[in-house]
Order: structure tokens, then C-alpha cells, then sequence
């Protein structure tokens, strides 16, 4: 599968925001977007202006990799969410939040979305009780997430989880850090959302 190998420090100079690539590193001064919070590049101090059609493929491009996701994943989600009942793009923000690898970053289990997907892959979490090694699944309210028996003792596990103490955990989620659990408590609403996202001009983008 195609995936973006390059410096992801590039993509927050890229799209002019901060979007915690790197974990907790993005909270220290070593971060490059603090260093150096213009366009990578050789024009990229220079003054740039976007039309209208261009603010919208770069709020879609921002969400789409702040989330980690494709171009054809990000597309089919958009899809589905234009036809789920409701507002489109509020319906879009809320399954990006509820993808499996985005809860276990949220609730602790990873120090970014990058590390939580490739958790997620090597089979370290179960869902209800069912081993589950696909990012993209969707869980529900009720859901209960937790680290696998086997899975306790990964330092990478056990060191996100002392760091997840400073970090603050949606209230639509509950840890339970002791036992390795989160549980899905209601389906994430839009003002649970902090970051500065524009889901309107992606629905704009797509709907031309």
C-alpha cells in the first residue's frame, strides 16, 4: 500500500498548523513547525495567496493527514458520510474520530495517530473481547477497547500510557489506564472536537 515516508514534521510546515504527528515531541522545543513555521522549501517564506479552490484541497488535504488516511480511504469515507442521515461534514469528522486507530491515540494507548495504526496492525487490541487488527474499524458506543493480555508489557505501550496522564482523554471516552481499557461512552460530537478543522470546504471540494 502506498504511504508517506517522508518527514512528517514537513506536513505541519506544509499545511501552516500543528497536527501532533510526532506525539509528544510536537510539545518540545525540538519541534520543527516551532523552528521553522513557514512552507518547506525554497519559496516557502515567500507570500502565497490561494484561490478559493485551493484553501479548500488544502483544509482536505490537512484532515486527510492529520487522520493518516489516503486519498481513496478519505474519499470512500466522504461517500459514506454524505449518505449517512445528518449533517456531512459533522458526519465525516465523527468517523474519522471513531476509527479504531484514532481511539486508541485519544485514549492513551499511542503518542500518535502513526504508532496507534501500526499497534493496530501487529494485533495488540481487542474489541469486546475480539481481536481486532484492521485501523479502519469502526467502533460504536459501548464499545470496550483494551490492550491484549499478551500486549501488556510493550514499552511503547506502557510509556504512551504514562504520558497519557498530562494528556487530556475526550470526555467521550473513558480510560481506565490501571487495566489497559477505554470505553466508547457516546459517539464523538462535533464541539468535541479542539482542533481548528473546516469540514465545510471539503464538502465544498467534493460537491464540485
Amino acid at each position: 500500500m502506498a504511504r508517506y515516508i517522508g518527514s512528517v514534521c514537513r506536513i505541519c510546515r506544509r499545511e501552516n498548523q500543528k497536527l501532533f504527528l510526532k506525539g509528544d515531541r510536537c510539545n518540545t522545543e525540538k519541534c520543527a513547525f516551532e523552528r521553522r513555521g513557514y512552507p518547506p522549501g525554497q519559496h516557502g517564506q515567500g507570500r502565497i495567496k490561494f484561490s478559493e479552490y485551493g484553501l479548500q484541497l488544502r483544509e482536505k488535504q490537512k484532515i486527510k493527514k492529520m487522520y493518516g488516511l489516503l486519498e481513496k480511504q478519505f474519499r470512500n469515507l466522504f461517500e459514506k458520510a454524505d449518505r449517512t442521515k445528518g449533517v456531512t461534514g459533522n458526519n465525516l469528522l465523527t468517523m474519522l474520530e471513531r476509527r479504531l486507530d484514532n481511539v486508541a491515540y485519544r485514549s492513551g494507548f499511542a503518542n500518535s495517530r502513526n504508532e496507534a495504526r501500526q499497534l493496530v496492525r501487529h494485533g495488540h487490541f481487542s474489541v469486546n473481547g475480539r481481536r481486532v487488527n484492521v485501523p479502519s474499524y469502526m467502533t460504536d458506543k459501548g464499545d470496550l477497547i483494551e490492550i491484549r493480555e499478551k500486549s501488556r508489557a510493550v514499552a511503547r505501550v506502557v510509556g504512551a500510557l504514562e504520558g497519557a496522564k498530562r494528556r487530556e482523554i475526550p470526555q467521550w471516552l473513558e480510560l481506565d489506564a490501571a487495566n489497559m481499557k477505554a470505553r466508547v461512552r457516546d459517539l464523538p460530537a462535533r464541539d468535541d472536537l479542539t482542533a481548528p478543522m473546516q469540514e465545510r470546504m471539503v464538502v465544498e471540494l467534493y460537491s464540485k
